[in-house]
């Protein structure tokens, strides 16, 4: 019998609900507010997060395994993807130009939303541990980075294997470099406050249009062209090296992936593999 149900989505579904909570709960409490930008948010809870994060990832692993959404070789190729991900992070661009999105976004459009949701993460993950860089924030950008490998896993396949799939993904990679900063502003930015600009900045007690209207400047003013430079980076990427990729990432999920069909479904009506996610 067949499974029906992916318990690897469900997981992950509910590892996306930890994070938005995790974001958002700053919000709906009184997070000490710090003058400047050096505030330690999250400290209290960020080891919790990372923690759990970890766990949800290996349950979506086992999970998949058991039902052969996963198998040995889909596992191995996200552990390459997620090292050469964390060592293209090395690549040097202006502002906030970075090359470890890439491969999360490949993947995930070739593999499915469940596939970049996990190559997201993990290569953040093994990224911090490569270059140091491990504190407090680390759980929120494995969440923010997850979600661009789960976002560019839902994306529609506009002419598969023509140059407007490329172009239409290197729009979308830009989209999504603007994407992961606007969300990761979100883990310190109610934890600041700099009274002589004080309307950039969240306060207790505002309705949901000031906080959009505060963020929105806050954003613009020191964010916003910084991650341009990534979402630029991100489409640079693709547009160069996006096209064999894709045909690798292709030929893997040809050979490693197979459909989940409902019982009363013949096998012989199976067209093609399915993509996880």
């Amino acid at each position: 019998m067949r499974p029906r149900h992916s318990y690897a989505n469900i997981i992950l579904i509910l590892a996306s609900l930890l994070g938005a909570a995790a974001f958002l709960s700053p919000f709906f409490g009184q997070p000490p507010q710090q003058t400047g930008m050096s505030a330690t948010a999250h400290g209290s809870d960020a080891m919790l997060m990372l923690t759990l994060l970890s766990l949800m990832a290996l349950a979506a692993i086992v999970a998949g395994l058991q039902s052969n959404e996963i198998n040995a070789k889909t596992l191995a190729v996200l552990g390459a993807l997620a090292a050469v991900g964390a060592i293209m992070r090395f690549i040097p661009g202006p502002g906030g130009f970075s090359g470890i999105f890439f491969l999360p976004i490949m993947a995930g459009y070739a593999f499915g939303s469940q596939f970049g949701f996990l190559a997201g993460l993990v290569t953040l993950l093994a990224s911090a541990f490569l270059t140091g860089g491990v504190g407090p924030w680390l759980p929120y950008q494995m969440f923010a980075a997850g979600w661009t490998g789960a976002i560019a896993g839902l994306a529609p396949h506009i002419r598969p294997g023509t140059k407007w799939e490329i172009i239409t993904l290197a729009g979308l990679g830009l989209l999504l470099g603007l994407f992961y900063g606007l969300i990761m502003n979100l883990w310190f930015w109610p934890f600041v406050f700099q009274p002589e600009h004080a309307e950039i900045y969240w306060q207790p007690g505002q309705g949901p249009l000031a906080v959009i209207k505060a963020y929105a400047l806050f954003y613009l003013i020191t964010s916003f062209f910084w991650d341009f430079w990534r979402g630029i980076g991100n489409a640079a990427l693709i547009l160069i090296f996006g096209a064999p990729v894709l045909r690798l990432l292709y030929r893997y999920q040809q050979r490693f992936h197979f459909a989940i069909l409902p019982d009363d479904v013949p096998i012989s009506n199976a067209s093609s593999p399915a993509t996880t996610g």
